[in-house]
């Protein structure tokens, strides 16, 4: 079913555009710790898996802050939740400056974890905020629009991440075993030293957008349905009565999961792949991949006027499969074009599977949301398991985590998405409008 109702409507234009530059800010936590994980490998001389505890403390600071930003968020509204939020975040950016200073990996572990608890007060409040601005016809449009400038933010992090913090400065372990213990420890301590500028820009950047939050008047909307309990105490097992949602967790895990975990080793990957590759040439090619993703998020949104966002959602997954199948089989050259396509086909995933999952929950939106925010702990297991398997084997074969999680999303797309008849009338909604 495809929809020609507008986007948003006149009286929502000042709200949905202060809400949208949230999209754009929180990109620079989850994209730069892709590129984080280079330059703390070499600062620390970690391996692949030990790097991957990156996106674990970062993601799980999401898994563990979501359910309580839902409860959080019924009580005290979406924009005091907004503000808690940025403020958490600023925060975790602002300890980068003395992790970096006392150089202890598990201190920027801890920056990160806290970082990311307040990202996950903002994604629980503002993707179902997104989807309530307008009319509900057009909700995933209107969320994949907002997402789109996520990923403006993630291209633009990646790049500037890239020039900013990677030296451009690598040693091999032959070199460095070379080394007296004065210079390796001047090397790692030029290294640790580069987050600082980037972060303390990070930190001012999420205090002036909580100051021009304050001064905003965003409307505060509840959710409501023909029948069942308020907003104000509705309550978590009423939430798992929809199937529709829990499938939609579940491939919210797996694309996020197998999002973060192509991500995270885009640098190694090419520099595995194309022998000899410089992490400033490989970085490249990170910034490519989130180029396509960017520009598959503003492209996908257009589509959908003329797509059903469930059959799109399908589409790309079933293209986002057949490029992990030539990564897995091929070489060279054709598995990093597999890699920058797949930015493309990812794009649309995230704010498409949200905005199906949480369709018409009514007054269980906001623990919806938390639940789909909470799936995010993807993104934490899935680089593990194919740091571990990189280590055990290569990089090339760690590709198999992401090619079994974009099967699950495919079948959501398929029919995963589609609400049981009973739950939706027990609601007072009528089943095919859920669709």
């Amino acid at each position: 079913m495809t929809t020609s109702a507008p986007i948003t409507e006149r009286r929502y234009y000042v709200p949905l555009t202060m809400v949208t530059s949230l999209f754009f800010v929180w990109a620079i936590g989850v994209n730069l710790n892709d590129v984080l994980i280079q330059h703390l490998k070499k600062a620390f001389g970690l391996t692949d898996f030990q790097s991957s505890f990156i996106q674990f403390a970062f993601f799980g600071g999401y898994f563990l802050a979501a359910l309580p930003a839902g409860w959080i968020m019924q009580r005290i509204g979406y924009k005091r939740g907004i503000l808690m939020g940025l403020l958490v975040c600023a925060t975790g950016t602002i300890l980068f400056i003395p992790a970096a200073s006392v150089r202890v990996y598990a201190f920027f572990l801890l920056a990160l974890f806290i970082m990311a608890c307040g990202q996950s007060v903002l994604e629980v409040a503002a993707n179902p905020y997104v989807t309530t601005l307008g009319p509900a016809q057009s909700s995933e449009q209107r969320l994949n629009l907002a997402q789109s400038f996520n990923a403006t933010g993630a291209f633009l992090v990646a790049v500037l991440g890239s020039k900013f913090i990677l030296s451009g400065i690598e040693y091999t372990s032959a070199q460095q075993a070379a080394m007296s213990p004065a210079e390796l420890l001047r090397y790692r301590i030029s290294e640790a030293n580069m987050v600082k500028t980037p972060y303390m820009v990070i930190t001012g950047i999420f205090l002036l957008i909580a100051v021009l939050i304050l001064v905003t008047k965003l409307p505060e909307i509840q959710e409501t349905a023909e029948t069942g309990p308020t907003d104000a105490n509705a309550k978590l097992s009423g939430a798992l009565k929809f199937p529709h949602l829990l499938k939609g967790v579940l491939a919210q895990f797996c694309y996020v999961g197998a999002q973060v975990g192509v991500a995270s080793f885009i640098i190694r990957f090419s520099e595995f792949t194309l022998v000899g590759a410089h992490e400033k040439l490989a970085a490249r090619f990170l910034q490519a991949h989130l180029l396509g993703f960017m520009l598959g998020r503003f492209s996908g949104s257009a589509i959908m006027h003329k797509v059903a966002p469930s059959r799109l959602l399908s589409i790309f997954a079933a293209a986002s499969l057949a490029c992990l199948a030539l990564i897995l089989v091929a070489s060279g050259i054709p598995t990093i074009v597999a890699i920058i396509a797949l930015g493309f086909f990812h794009s649309i995933m995230f704010p498409t599977i949200f905005a199906l999952s949480i369709k018409n929950l009514g007054p269980y939106t906001k623990l919806g949301s938390s639940l789909l925010v909470m799936s995010i702990i993807g993104g934490a297991l899935c680089p593990l398991a194919m740091g571990r398997i990189s280590d055990a084997w290569n990089i090339q074969r760690a590709f198999l985590v992401p090619l079994v999680c974009h099967a699950v999303v495919f079948y959501f797309g398929m029919k995963g998405y589609r609400p049981a008849t009973s739950t939706a009338g027990a609601m007072g909604v009528p089943a095919g409008e859920l669709e």
